[in-house]
């Protein structure tokens, strides 16, 4: 019994990461097309509805067809077949203009979560849009401009971490936030629901 958690856990855990960088890429994909294109969304809706208009709903249906897409993902990734499979979908995926900075970040994103891996040197506090407005961001490189040392600093954006600004501070404009990277890209997702007591 033991054996089988421990192989379901596996496998969960590994197809969250295949699964969540396509749903976010799903995700935005589909508000950008509800806000282009707004009147032949409604259409679609209405063609929906009408197809499944005598459908029973089955309470925790969807939950459970959502575990179980998580769950044969992360058995997909866990073997030489399905390794190529995914190497193939990343490939395809890297080719479309629109999808492949969407899915290439959401992806890079999930990596933090899977074993602490990002271009991301330390989470940080900036003053932006205005002064006296803090910011979290993180420091993803060191440059130095006419003599400067100035620090690039990534301030995602909310609801969609993925998308952000890359701006330029001086050292003593980035202050210390006192969360790690990880707990910083909680903090993010999650909208500030999930934040450190004691920052």
């Amino acid at each position: 019994m033991e054996k089988l958690i421990k192989h379901f856990k596996g496998r969960f855990i590994t197809g969250l990461f295949v699964v969540v960088p396509l749903g976010i890429t799903i995700f935005i994909l589909k508000f950008l097309f509800n806000f282009a294109d707004g009147i032949l969304g409604s259409y679609l809706d209405s063609l929906l509805t009408a197809l499944i208009n005598n459908h029973t709903y089955i309470p925790g249906l969807g939950m459970l067809t959502g575990l179980i897409v998580i769950y044969l993902s992360g058995l997909l990734a866990t073997n030489v077949m399905g390794t190529r499979i995914l190497r193939w979908w990343d490939d395809l995926f890297s080719r479309i203009p629109l999808v492949k900075s969407i899915y290439g970040s959401s992806k890079q994103l999930t990596q933090v979560f899977k074993d602490g891996k990002t271009s991301y040197r330390r989470a940080v506090f900036v003053e932006w849009p205005r002064k006296g407005v803090r910011a979290v961001g993180f420091v993803t490189a060191e440059v130095e401009h006419d003599g400067e040392r100035l620090v690039v600093v990534y301030v995602p954006t909310m609801p969609n971490p993925t998308s952000g600004f890359a701006l330029f501070f001086h050292e003593d404009e980035v202050q210390d936030c006192g969360m790690t990277v990880e707990d910083a890209v909680k903090f993010v997702v999650s909208g500030g629901v999930v934040v450190e007591k004691n920052l």
